[in-house]
């Protein structure tokens, strides 16, 4: 007869899990050795459970499907936390195994009891424990059916006593209807565009699937397309209706075409830096009622896809496009950029190395972008083709997704996976790089390595204080990684940039290439406040002028 943990794992695998990310622990004997039996689901050792976590979250971002971690009783649950917030917070569907102590010794203080349903509560979607083995199959079922239906985490903590008790299958469906929103009364949204002389088209995450829908939609419509961090990828960077990226991370002819707009059409995107956008008449298009008027009042919302949006409402074609009118603007700002992808001073200008990385990497890769500079870097420099994926930790924003992200993209994916990484990133989940030799995965990593936290120096300076706290002492993480028996190679002058490039992009196998870059980079907003600048060159004059200790 089957046991609790043999109908948790049969569960996860009739659910589409493919692999499940974790460390072995005494409260997780049970439940590994029914992964051990069990020939349909793949055991991963990660090194840490929060790289665990993180990868989890990223193969659930590329599949769109359910994805499995699990954690021991007390501090290796814990460590799930992180990773587990990114998926909450971008929506993707997690399962969370957690080990627990005995039923009788709950309550006792116990060696390594923690209160993991309490701890877990704010990050599920379905949060329970299993206290009675008939209840097994229905707990997990259930924790599995909302973490998809609800795109978030799912958690079942298990005590390890219940775990070897013997259990029956119920009779549930593993199948889950899908739900098809189609709204009426799109034509009060088509006037709204047929009148506008200035449309604008806002995309992000829910785009990703939708170019060719959203791309004969802007040029009907003469809409130019600016992009949230997620959005990126979906279109070209080389296409004229792009105008990018918004907000820090973003450009100048962004901020242009919002300024200038009469109109926003939102489409699967709640960007939360308002600030940054105009108050004007907007349409929101997002498959998560959610996600619909959270952030700002549309005129009109609808849930439904963006295909069926695009395919039901009826707008007339416009004769003068508006991203026409942007084109000297995006001229402009490439000419900018120009100027710095081809300052070949030393140490390597950020800049000049993302910009050589665009230009070797494949149309169809895969880029994963950890938090910090290097997001700016990537999303300004990176330029975008058809079928390229980009990834980040858009939401909660952690610095150490980069490594067990690209772990997580590369197993769902099968595919090479480019990591642009920053070094204090690097050094927070660089335990993982054994996970990627482990199982001889195909992640490049490109470690930007100026010995500073670049961003937060930055955040220091925008508010008027001098830089303090953020200097880093770094390993040469070429090194690192041969230690761990993957190839590294490192980068220290502008002059050898392009045959150690040449040499990463080259190898077949998981790779390290440490760069050394000018560490005193100052990555600007395409608008500068008169405030935000004063503050800053006070800061800049406070780090010169006050005495060091």
């Amino acid at each position: 007869m089957a046991t609790v943990a043999d109908i948790i794992i049969k569960t996860l695998v009739n659910f589409g899990v493919k692999r499940i990310y974790a460390i072995p622990g005494d409260s997780l004997n049970p439940i590994i050795d029914a992964i051990r039996r069990n020939k349909d689901i793949e055991y991963v050792q990660v090194r840490h459970e929060e790289g665990g976590a993180l990868s989890a979250s990223f193969e659930s971002k590329y599949s769109g499907k359910l994805s499995a971690c699990m954690g021991t009783s007390g501090p290796g649950s814990i460590h799930l936390l992180n990773g587990l917030y990114d998926a909450k917070m971008q929506h993707v569907p997690v399962i969370a195994l957690t080990g627990q102590i005995e039923t009788d010794l709950l309550h006792h203080d116990y060696f390594q009891e923690v209160d993991l349903i309490k701890l877990f509560d704010d990050v599920s979607v379905f949060n329970a424990r299993i206290v009675n083995p008939k209840n097994a199959h229905y707990l997990i079922w259930r924790a599995c059916r909302e973490a998809i239906l609800k795109k978030g985490v799912g958690h079942i903590d298990m005590p390890v006593d219940i775990l070897r008790e013997n259990a029956a299958e119920e009779d549930l469906s593993y199948y889950i209807n899908p739900v098809s929103y189609k709204p009426d009364g799109m034509e009060e949204a088509a006037k709204l565009i047929n009148e506008s002389k200035r449309p604008l088209i806002f995309i992000g995450g829910g785009s990703r699937n939708y170019h060719d829908e959203i791309n004969n939609f802007a040029e009907k419509i003469g809409a130019p397309v600016v992009y949230a961090l997620d959005g990126k990828g979906t279109f070209n960077d080389d296409d004229k209706k792009v105008m990018g990226g918004i907000g820090l991370l973003g450009t100048r002819p962004s901020v242009k075409a919002i300024e200038n707009c009469d109109l926003m059409i939102f489409l699967g995107t709640i960007f939360p830096y308002t600030s940054f956008l105009k108050k004007v008449n907007n349409i929101q298009v997002n498959n998560n009622i959610d996600d619909l008027n959270k952030i700002m009042k549309a005129n009109y919302s609808y849930l439904c896809d963006i295909k069926y949006f695009i395919d039901n409402i009826n707008v007339n074609e416009k004769d003068e496009k508006y991203y026409n009118e942007l084109q000297d603007e995006r001229e402009k700002w490439f000419a900018s950029l120009n100027k710095m992808i081809n300052d070949k001073r030393n140490p390597i200008r950020a800049e000049v190395l993302t910009n050589e990385i665009s230009k070797r990497i494949e149309d169809d890769a895969i880029i994963i972008t950890d938090t910090g500079d290097v997001t700016l870097w990537t999303n300004r420099f990176i330029r975008a083709k058809k079928k390229n994926k980009f990834y980040f930790s858009s939401w909660l924003g952690t610095m150490g997704s980069g490594i067990p992200g690209a772990i997580g993209l590369a197993f769902a994916s099968g595919k090479k996976v480019y990591g642009i990484i920053g070094d204090g990133s690097f050094a927070m989940t660089s335990m993982e790089l054994i996970t990627a030799k482990k199982y001889n995965l195909p992640v490049k990593l490109i470690v930007y390595d100026n010995h500073i936290l670049g961003m937060i120096k930055l955040e220091e300076e925008v508010m008027g204080y001098p830089e303090y706290g953020v200097d880093l002492y770094n390993p040469d993480f070429s090194k690192l990684a041969e230690s761990v028996g993957i190839k590294g190679i490192r980068v220290n002058s502008v002059s050898e940039l392009d045959s150690k490039l040449d040499e990463f992009f080259s190898h077949d196998g998981p790779v390290v290439l440490d760069v050394i870059t000018e560490t005193n980079e100052t990555p600007m907003p395409p608008k500068l406040e008169f405030k935000v600048a004063a503050k800053y060159v006070t800061s800049i004059l406070r780090e010169k002028l006050e005495p060091k200790d």
